[in-house]
Protein backbone atom coordinates (compact mmCIF):
# COMPACT_ATOMS: atom_id res chain seq x y z
CA UNK A 1 0.00 0.00 0.00
CA UNK A 2 1.26 2.99 -1.16
CA UNK A 3 0.63 6.61 0.85
CA UNK A 4 -0.13 9.41 -1.33
CA UNK A 5 2.63 12.51 -0.54
CA UNK A 6 1.23 15.92 0.01
CA UNK A 7 2.45 18.08 -1.74
CA UNK A 8 2.87 21.70 -1.15
CA UNK A 9 1.89 24.42 -3.68
CA UNK A 10 4.36 27.78 -2.50
CA UNK A 11 2.84 29.69 -5.01
CA UNK A 12 -0.69 29.93 -3.08
CA UNK A 13 -1.32 33.04 -1.25
CA UNK A 14 -1.71 31.40 1.94
CA UNK A 15 2.18 30.04 1.60
CA UNK A 16 3.30 33.54 0.41
CA UNK A 17 1.37 35.49 3.62
CA UNK A 18 3.06 33.03 6.01
CA UNK A 19 6.72 33.42 4.42
CA UNK A 20 5.91 37.61 4.50
CA UNK A 21 5.04 37.26 8.18
CA UNK A 22 8.09 35.51 9.36
CA UNK A 23 10.15 37.74 6.89
CA UNK A 24 9.08 40.15 8.23
CA UNK A 25 11.63 41.63 10.86
CA UNK A 26 9.91 44.67 12.68
CA UNK A 27 6.93 44.42 14.17
CA UNK A 28 5.58 47.47 16.74
CA UNK A 29 5.54 47.06 20.41
CA UNK A 30 2.78 45.84 22.44
CA UNK A 31 1.00 48.37 24.06
CA UNK A 32 2.48 49.10 27.61
CA UNK A 33 -0.97 47.56 29.16
CA UNK A 34 -0.39 44.60 27.49
CA UNK A 35 2.65 43.28 28.26
CA UNK A 36 1.61 44.53 32.44
CA UNK A 37 -1.32 41.73 31.56
CA UNK A 38 0.63 39.79 30.17
CA UNK A 39 4.00 39.89 32.56
CA UNK A 40 0.90 39.82 35.39
CA UNK A 41 -0.47 36.71 34.20
CA UNK A 42 2.84 35.10 33.51
CA UNK A 43 3.84 35.98 37.41
CA UNK A 44 0.54 34.61 38.38
CA UNK A 45 0.87 31.29 36.65
CA UNK A 46 4.29 30.97 37.86
CA UNK A 47 3.06 31.41 41.23
CA UNK A 48 0.35 29.15 41.34
CA UNK A 49 2.48 26.55 39.14
CA UNK A 50 5.03 26.85 42.28
CA UNK A 51 1.98 26.78 44.82
CA UNK A 52 1.04 23.03 42.89
CA UNK A 53 4.75 21.69 42.42
CA UNK A 54 5.16 22.80 46.53
CA UNK A 55 2.10 21.25 47.39
CA UNK A 56 3.38 17.88 45.46
CA UNK A 57 6.28 18.37 47.30
CA UNK A 58 4.69 18.58 50.74
CA UNK A 59 2.41 15.47 50.10
CA UNK A 60 5.52 13.67 49.24
CA UNK A 61 7.00 14.18 52.23
CA UNK A 62 3.79 13.44 54.14
CA UNK A 63 3.30 10.38 52.44
CA UNK A 64 7.61 9.47 53.11
CA UNK A 65 6.96 10.14 56.70
CA UNK A 66 4.19 8.48 57.14
CA UNK A 67 5.75 5.13 55.41
CA UNK A 68 8.35 5.90 58.32
CA UNK A 69 5.89 5.77 60.98
CA UNK A 70 4.45 2.66 59.41
CA UNK A 71 7.16 0.90 59.10
CA UNK A 72 8.59 1.37 62.68
CA UNK A 73 4.60 -0.06 63.58
CA UNK A 74 5.50 -3.19 62.03
CA UNK A 75 9.00 -3.87 62.92
CA UNK A 76 7.47 -2.99 66.46
CA UNK A 77 4.67 -5.64 65.71
CA UNK A 78 7.34 -7.99 63.97
CA UNK A 79 9.49 -7.73 67.36
CA UNK A 80 6.43 -8.09 69.66
CA UNK A 81 5.43 -11.42 67.48
CA UNK A 82 8.67 -12.85 67.83
CA UNK A 83 8.70 -12.43 72.20
CA UNK A 84 5.41 -13.91 71.91
CA UNK A 85 6.22 -16.56 69.80
CA UNK A 86 9.31 -17.26 72.39
CA UNK A 87 6.87 -17.54 75.22
CA UNK A 88 4.74 -19.92 73.83
CA UNK A 89 7.39 -22.06 72.61
CA UNK A 90 9.35 -21.64 76.11
CA UNK A 91 5.61 -22.54 77.69
CA UNK A 92 4.85 -25.37 75.37
CA UNK A 93 8.45 -26.97 76.52
CA UNK A 94 7.64 -26.27 80.55
CA UNK A 95 3.93 -27.77 79.50
CA UNK A 96 5.76 -31.24 78.01
CA UNK A 97 8.26 -31.42 80.71
CA UNK A 98 5.13 -31.15 83.44
CA UNK A 99 2.89 -33.67 81.65
CA UNK A 100 3.94 -36.68 82.96
CA UNK A 101 3.53 -35.37 86.18
CA UNK A 102 0.26 -34.24 85.25
CA UNK A 103 -0.52 -37.87 83.98
CA UNK A 104 0.36 -39.23 87.45
CA UNK A 105 -1.87 -36.68 89.16
CA UNK A 106 -4.95 -37.76 87.18
CA UNK A 107 -3.66 -41.28 87.82
CA UNK A 108 -3.41 -40.73 91.56
CA UNK A 109 -6.75 -38.80 90.71
CA UNK A 110 -8.57 -41.82 89.62
CA UNK A 111 -7.33 -43.94 92.12
CA UNK A 112 -8.22 -41.65 95.48
CA UNK A 113 -11.64 -41.88 93.23
CA UNK A 114 -11.25 -45.88 93.53
CA UNK A 115 -10.51 -45.77 97.05
CA UNK A 116 -13.60 -43.27 98.07
CA UNK A 117 -15.97 -45.55 96.32
CA UNK A 118 -14.46 -48.82 98.11
CA UNK A 119 -15.02 -46.51 101.62
CA UNK A 120 -18.14 -45.82 101.16
CA UNK A 121 -19.22 -49.57 100.10
CA UNK A 122 -16.87 -50.71 102.96
CA UNK A 123 -18.84 -48.13 105.68
CA UNK A 124 -22.23 -49.20 104.14
CA UNK A 125 -21.26 -52.99 104.43
CA UNK A 126 -20.27 -52.63 108.66
CA UNK A 127 -23.13 -50.49 109.42
CA UNK A 128 -25.25 -53.69 107.89
CA UNK A 129 -22.80 -55.51 109.81
CA UNK A 130 -23.41 -53.72 112.94
CA UNK A 131 -27.13 -53.63 112.36
CA UNK A 132 -27.35 -57.67 111.97
CA UNK A 133 -24.85 -57.45 114.79
CA UNK A 134 -27.20 -55.15 117.00
CA UNK A 135 -30.25 -57.73 116.17
CA UNK A 136 -28.86 -60.79 117.18
CA UNK A 137 -27.51 -59.29 120.21
CA UNK A 138 -31.20 -58.25 120.91
CA UNK A 139 -32.41 -61.58 120.86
Amino acid sequence: MKMAEKTVDTSSPEYQTDTAADSSSALPPPPQEVSDLCKETFDKMSDYLMGELTMTVEDYSLLEQMNKVTMNKYFEMKQMTANISTAMQELNDKYQHLQPYLDQIDHIEDSVASLEQAAYKLDAYSKRLEAKFKALEKR
